[in-house]
């Protein structure tokens, strides 16, 4: 008898398994709202690059491109126009941080006009200066015959020059941004530390030495990186400016793709893009070390 119950007994104890995998009311509904976010970076995020990757995959396009001077010139504009820039905006707006800082009206009203390049979006911005290099009716060459009675220099017309003219419209409209985040470490900085240097009879080069520079140089490194990245894919500065020209001698790694969809060849310049990893994943890597810190 006791044998009998315990038989009937131990199946119904026993829960039944569930088949396959279920997933609860939460789980489901968080998928249906994270779906279409999830589709649209498939389609326009992973898609994109992983058909790039597939047109650049043959290894003759790489050696095609190395021997075209045109990809050599354009390698070398592309670290001029990093070194350059990035030095020259960065050393800027560390300083120019600092005179944003005084609670002076005026210096309020400079910085307002000071934002403007920045904030006004890029295409109307970039050609107005198109406009004004202009070598025969431009305001700037107008007004050099007009005080010296020459005429101005072809500033689009030679390579040197029209880099020039780029690297420094990239450092009038990115200046703003950065010289803002510095300021606001700045103003993290305890005023007491700057009344104690007083006090002491420290100078402004003291301290700026001993006590702003300490206090944002985590800060000044990892936007110099950040800046790398966006200045290796800034694509406006040069284009709308020079379009790459006098005789395709100014382009970027940015732009130098666009040269060779004009020739219709694609997978030249996917190459081309392909070719800015080397420079870029390395600064994404020592970007999101500094931020994991």
């Amino acid at each position: 008898m006791t044998a009998t119950t315990t038989n009937i007994v131990e199946p119904a104890r026993r829960q039944p398994r569930r088949a396959g995998f279920a997933l609860s009311e939460k789980q489901v509904w968080a998928l249906l709202f994270t779906a279409p976010y999830i589709v649209v970076f498939l389609a326009f995020v992973v898609f994109p690059v992983g058909y790039a990757f597939w047109l650049a995959r043959d290894p003759h396009l790489y050696v095609e491109l190395s021997e075209d001077p045109i990809f050599l010139r354009t390698v070398v504009n592309t670290l001029v126009f990093l070194i350059v820039a990035i030095n020259v905006k960065m050393v800027m707006a560390l300083f120019l941080s600092g005179f944003f800082t005084h609670k002076r009206w005026w210096v309020k009203v400079l910085a307002v006009l000071f934002v403007l390049p920045w904030a006004v979006p890029s295409i109307p911005t970039i050609l107005s200066v198109r406009f004004m290099l202009n070598p025969e009716w431009g305001v700037i060459n107008q007004l050099i015959f007009k005080f010296t009675g020459e005429d101005g220099p072809n500033w689009l017309n030679e390579p040197l020059l029209a880099l020039s003219m780029a690297i420094l419209v990239h450092i009038w409209k990115s200046l703003p941004f950065w010289t803002l985040i510095l300021m606001t470490g700045r103003l993290a900085i305890s005023h007491d530390l700057f009344e104690a240097a007083d006090v002491d009879g420290a100078g402004w080069w003291q301290k700026f030495r001993f006590i702003t520079w300490p206090s944002v140089r985590t800060l000044y490194l990892t936007c110099t990186l950040l800046s790398m990245i966006w200045t290796l894919g800034d694509f406006n500065s040069v284009y709308l400016l020079t379009g790459g020209g006098p005789a395709d001698l100014t382009h970027v790694l940015a732009t130098l793709g666009i040269r060779y969809l004009r020739l219709d060849q694609l997978d030249l310049s996917m190459a081309a893009i392909v070719c800015a990893l080397p420079l870029v994943l390395p600064l994404v890597y020592f970007m999101m070390k500094r931020l994991s810190r």
